[in-house]
């Protein structure tokens, strides 16, 4: 607080004020001498200097000088007593060698010794204000710092939860396809390192552009449909000025895989997915029929992509319906992040 850029102001404004108060509450005999208004406001000023600069060069001190547990606004505030006092004392001896008038030196020493402590103490308590005002920032910036942090991490582990969750599937599709089609399965090869290779290129990025993310999805809808045939039925509908907008890797291939996971595709029951855009949302949509016998849940798929978002554009950004149909509405990021 005593190095503030514009301290000398606030020395000249606590001086003014206290020759003010002075004035109303006890006239010009501060100091036991009949002094000039001129002069008595002078030394006002000086000793408020005095004790202000001396405060300043005694906080790098009290940090530096550090007694055990004591507090260092505490150890600070005993080192300004001292200096206090001497600046008291150089005041008494200078008027009573000015004025000539030693006997009045033990009253002028008491008043100046009065003066000088209620200005310092006044600047302490605003010292100390300052210095926990500070230290409350200064936390709350360590806990924003921590906190992001924490969501980086959790971020980052969620982000790495997506490539062998998608691998292990597709590794199950092309071990019952290997052996039925040698050319599908190598197309189905290409495709799937089209894929892997997005996922691998993306795997440090929090965003990608929705151009990208539609051309994954090309590669990743012709493998299903080798598994699924015309069992599976996927439309797509994205207006054409949001492809330069931004998504979160993997987010529509999720839903989708989602999708698939917890509803029955079978030539009797043909599972219809959309993905089409609303303003500013992609729309993940899927006819309702639901397995009797569910999967095992892994946690992924959905509570994946909430979280995700949750920390890309804030809490419940991700709208899920499922009156007849299943939507998943995800939020367009129009700025890279």
């Amino acid at each position: 607080m005593f190095k503030v850029k514009y301290r000398y102001l606030f020395i000249l404004l606590l001086a003014i004020y206290s020759y003010l108060n002075i004035l109303f509450t006890e006239g010009d005999r501060l100091f036991g001498y009949q002094i000039n208004s001129l002069v008595f406001f002078s030394v006002l000023l000086l000793m408020v200097i005095a004790v202000w600069e001396s405060n300043r060069l005694l906080s790098d001190l009290a940090n530096e000088l550090k007694l055990g547990k004591i507090h260092p606004l505490i150890l600070f505030f005993g080192y300004s007593v001292v200096s206090v006092t001497v600046i008291a004392l150089i005041v008494t001896w200078s008027l009573s060698v000015y004025f000539g008038e030693a006997a009045h030196s033990t009253l002028t020493l008491k008043l100046a010794l009065g003066f000088a402590f209620r200005v310092n103490l006044f600047l302490h308590c605003v010292n100390a204000i300052y210095f926990f005002i500070i230290q409350y920032k200064n936390s709350q910036l360590e806990a924003e710092t921590l906190k992001k942090q924490n969501a980086e991490a959790r971020f980052e582990a969620l982000r790495n939860q997506v490539n062998p969750h998608f691998l292990f599937n597709s590794f199950n599709v092309l071990s019952s396809l290997v052996y039925k089609d040698a050319d599908t399965s190598s197309k189905f090869i290409d495709q799937l390192s089209n894929v892997y290779r997005y996922l691998l290129f993306n795997q440090q990025n929090k965003i990608v552009k929705l151009s990208e993310e539609m051309a994954f999805l090309e590669s990743y809808i012709y493998l299903l449909k080798i598994r699924f045939q015309d069992n599976l039925e996927i439309k797509k509908d994205i207006a054409d000025h949001l492809r330069d907008t931004y998504i979160a890797p993997a987010t529509l291939q999720l839903l989708i895989e989602n999708a698939i996971k917890h509803n029955v595709v079978s030539r009797a029951t043909p599972l219809s997915i959309k993905v089409f855009s609303n303003g500013k949302f992609i729309i993940v949509e899927n006819s309702l029929q639901l397995k009797e016998v569910k999967e095992e849940s892994t946690n992924l798929g959905l509570n994946n992509i909430r979280d995700r978002y949750n920390y890309l554009c804030g809490e419940n950004t991700v709208e899920v319906s499922d009156n007849g149909a299943f939507k998943v509405k995800i939020p367009i990021i129009e700025a890279e992040i």
